[in-house]
């Protein structure tokens, strides 16, 4: 007789299954809530002690680790010596093991949750009986996903065992399950032990979605999402309209999600390539993303917009007139949403919470034989800023310089952002020269440069910078300072009648 080990937290789809197995004379084994169910529904089920011929101890943290089930679970069919044993000691043998896990992820999810509800929802029975059956997969069928049932009960049917491919993929999601599990309870100690950076890394995270390709159309890719909170993030987007995002949609929408964060006005951001070519604040969220939108008229081509505010229906007739990939914003009233469902190719993303800042996991980077993992560059300024010049910069002056030190922070080094009234005109960036993102930016922002200001996400190393700046008109420049030719480039500074100020903090974004 072929016996399977029943015991499941999510009871999904799990009488049907087993009502299947009794058709076809399995024995029954389960434990706890899962044998009361079945019980209660008239299968036919013996409860782990009749097996163990040990009771339920300690409050049913110990119920299958014994001998007699993971016996029954491991020795190999084929291994003379294996059977000798079983059939000495009176061991059953144990075909399948049918198990999901105590919800540890979704008890730590749970506001107010505490030390002792978590660490009761850490499962240890569980997680040793399927990675024993994964490991004796060419034996046992392991099921831990109720999505895998049918299946199963085909190949039953049909072949009276599961075929040999079908277990080795069951042993494989076993093992990625419970890598999962183990990262989720590493990471819940290491945020209760105030632990960054553990000498064992394991990142939980858990796929979203299947992309159609990569950054390239040669390059296959997915999209997996944190565990933990994911309010205001691209994970916790809604899509309202428009086919699934591309790999360079989802990357280049969470661009803008970051940049729109610094601001608590009305403010508009328009990115490109994973860069803001525009951004704009203003009274109202319209005159936002006009000027956003006027800071490069064609770069915004094919781009995404994020938004802090609601999309009313002025705003969305504006809008429908630019051909944009993605509109990201944190509502959409539902004229406006009626407007822009119009055009068929456009998403709309909504995120409620988009201004929440509250997601602090360190980033991670991939290097060739390893990764990089740092602290979330979340800070504007360290300290209060220095004016280092003779010339004190203008009230509007330094809201500008703080409007353009927030761009300047999330654009690729070497950056710079020259911005007049709360809008971009010029963005020079991604340079090995800080001298040639001057003139980037100069070049871009034009006759509009002059009476503008400047920020820079580095130092600069050399006067050159300056003596365009001024040339061009910039009257103001915010820069980190720290560069050994400090002296020369304020006294540049000084002669030109600008004014700067030194952050004392640099913004580098490679």
């Amino acid at each position: 007789m072929k016996r399977a080990l029943i015991s499941v937290y999510d009871k999904t789809g799990i009488i049907e299954f087993v009502e299947n197995l009794v058709q076809m004379d399995w024995e029954i084994i389960s434990t706890g809530g899962t044998y009361r169910l079945l019980s209660e529904n008239g299968i036919k089920v013996k409860e782990v002690d009749e097996i163990t011929k040990f009771p339920e101890i300690l409050d049913g943290r110990v119920k299958t680790l014994n001998p007699r089930i993971h016996g029954g679970i491991l020795f190999q069919r084929d291994n003379e010596e294996h059977r000798r044993v079983i059939e000495e000691l009176g061991i059953f043998p144990i075909h399948m093991v049918v198990n999901n896990l105590y919800p540890f992820e979704e008890t730590v999810k749970k506001d107010g949750v505490t030390l002792e509800d978590a660490i009761e929802n850490i499962d240890i029975g569980g997680p040793s009986m399927i990675r024993a059956a994964a490991k004796n997969f060419q034996d046992v069928t392991v099921v831990i996903d109720p999505v895998d049932y049918n299946q199963v009960l085909l190949e039953l049917k049909q072949n009276g065992d599961t075929k040999p491919e079908t277990r080795l993929e069951l042993a494989r999601k076993v093992f990625n399950y419970t890598a999962y599990y183990d990262a989720l309870i590493a990471n819940y100690f290491n945020d209760l032990c105030q632990e960054t950076f553990p000498q064992y890394l394991t990142l939980p995270y858990k796929k979203r979605d299947q992309l159609r390709y990569g950054e390239n159309p040669h390059q296959k890719a997915a999209f997996y999402s944190d565990y933990n909170q994911t309010e205001g993030t691209i994970s916790g987007a809604k899509q309202l309209h428009g086919k699934e995002l591309s790999f360079n949609n989802i990357n280049d929408s969470n661009g803008a999600i970051s940049i729109i964060k610094e601001f608590q006005e009305p403010a508009a951001i328009a990115v490109k390539h994973g860069n803001p070519c525009g951004a704009g604040i203003g009274n109202d969220i319209v005159e936002a993303f006009e000027k956003a939108y006027e800071s490069d008229t064609e770069s915004i081509f094919g781009g995404i917009i994020a938004l802090n505010r609601e999309v009313t229906l002025k705003l969305a007739e504006r809008l429908s007139k630019i051909f944009l990939e993605i509109i990201i914003a944190p509502s959409f009233s539902e004229e406006a949403l009626e407007l822009l469902k119009e055009k068929k190719n456009i998403r709309l993303l909504q995120i409620s919470e988009i201004m929440d800042t509250h997601y602090t996991k360190p980033m991670a980077k991939q290097v060739e034989g390893g990764m990089l993992y740092q602290e979330r560059n979340k800070e504007l300024l360290q300290n209060d800023m220095e004016i280092v010049t003779e010339r004190f910069p203008e009230e509007d002056e330094l809201d500008d310089m703080v409007f353009a030190w927030k761009i300047a922070k999330h654009i690729s080094s070497n950056g710079v952002v020259i911005v007049k009234n709360g809008a971009t005109l010029g963005i020079g960036l991604g340079e090995v020269n800080r001298f040639w993102a001057v003139q980037k930016a100069v070049e871009r922002a034009g006759v509009e440069a002059k009476g503008a200001v400047l920020a820079s996400d580095g130092f600069f190393p050399f006067k050159d910078s300056i003596e365009a700046l001024a040339k061009a008109g910039i009257e103001a420049v915010i820069q980190p300072g720290g560069s050994v030719r400090d002296s020369e480039v304020v006294k540049e500074a000084d002669m030109n009648q600008m004014s700067m100020v030194f952050t004392g903090m640099r913004h580098f974004r490679h």
